[in-house]
């Protein structure tokens, strides 16, 4: 299957980031009935998985999904030049190189956030990787990692990476601190640099960078893209979807879904859910990205414990998710 290739120009304007254990597919199917538009990405996955492990575990989606995109662990140009030829043939909008991943596991497998040190080998696999494909291919980033935190440093591997074929650029705006900081640490601690990203976008208007890392409402989001390409948002959109409601008017000028509310969301949902029941998948992996959903409703305590009660339970099917939806009460 060819990828429908679904970006247009203005397709980065809000990107929901990708996130191990979280973006699976069942969260990407939830997420596009909140928005249309936001281009949503993958868990990583790494080369070796994609070629030596289960790749239709790692690569199936519904179509619904679209506009999606895969984000790639690797650093091996050969290798991210085959996994190219599978993700488009997956049938995905996108190929995204995870230069900004922090963990030592990565780190030891010579991908992630180590790889800004050694922006040619980003440049050889960028070259590769649309040598074998016809989708976009990406890059995201630190804005710097360890004792390299400056302009100078980012804006080499920038153009570095734009010689080997890549125009877009999602920069994570906090340096990466591989020695002494954990994953988790490097999201918080840190301290954000929105100047420095915006500084590229002044140096190289003729590239596309789309901002991530603390952003937590849309009005944010909005004063950040008048001055880039978009913005990515990560852990907010995962803890408080509806936080996505209006993104396809503020950021794709669609018309609003007057009325929409969070149990109309939850009843487009039910469907998915009933039909991921028939195929043996557990309702709890599925439930467990609803939780955020009532975030601020009255009622929506309960509901997130009726569910963490009872998904995880033998046998758990719509029942629970019914039950649950009965304890909110929306307005």
């Amino acid at each position: 299957m060819s990828s429908q290739n679904s970006l247009g120009n203005n397709a980065h304007r809000f990107c929901v980031a990708p996130m191990l254990d979280w973006t699976d597919r069942h969260e990407r199917y939830f997420l596009r009935l909140i928005t249309q538009r936001a281009l949503l990405y993958t868990e990583m996955i790494t080369t070796g998985a994609l070629i030596h492990g289960d790749r239709d575990r790692h690569l199936s989606f519904n179509e619904f999904e679209h506009p999606v995109a895969v984000q790639l662990g690797g650093s091996d140009p050969s290798e991210l030049a085959q996994c190219a030829e599978i993700v488009q043939e997956a049938g995905y909008d996108e190929l995204n190189l995870n230069v900004g991943c922090p963990s030592d596991r990565v780190q030891s497998g010579r991908f992630g956030a180590c790889l800004m040190a050694e922006p040619k080998l980003v440049a050889e696999g960028v070259k590769a990787m649309r040598k074998a494909c016809d989708i976009p291919v990406t890059v995201k980033c630190r804005i710097g990692i360890d004792q390299h935190d400056s302009e100078e440093f980012l804006r080499e591997f920038i153009e570095t990476v734009a010689a080997g074929g890549c125009d877009t650029f999602i920069v994570h705006a906090r340096i990466a601190l591989l020695k002494g900081l954990s994953p988790k640490e490097n999201r918080d601690i840190p301290p954000l640099n929105y100047p420095r990203v915006k500084a590229l976008k002044s140096a190289y208007p003729e590239l596309n960078f789309i901002i991530n890392g603390g952003i937590k409402t849309l009005e944010q989001a909005q004063e950040l893209a008048e001055e880039l390409d978009g913005v990515m948002v990560g852990r907010e959109a995962y803890h408080n979807p509806w936080v996505l409601k209006d993104v396809d008017t503020l950021f794709y000028g669609l018309m609003p879904r007057e009325g929409l509310s969070r149990k109309d969301i939850m009843r487009q949902f039910m469907p998915y859910i009933a039909e991921e029941l028939t195929t043996g998948t557990p309702l709890q992996h599925i439930s467990r990205h609803i939780l955020g959903l009532f975030h601020g409703v009255h009622g929506g305590k309960a509901f997130r414990r009726h569910i963490s009660e009872n998904a995880y339970k033998p046998g758990s099917g719509l029942s629970v998710i019914e039950d649950a939806l009965a304890l909110v009460n929306e307005f």
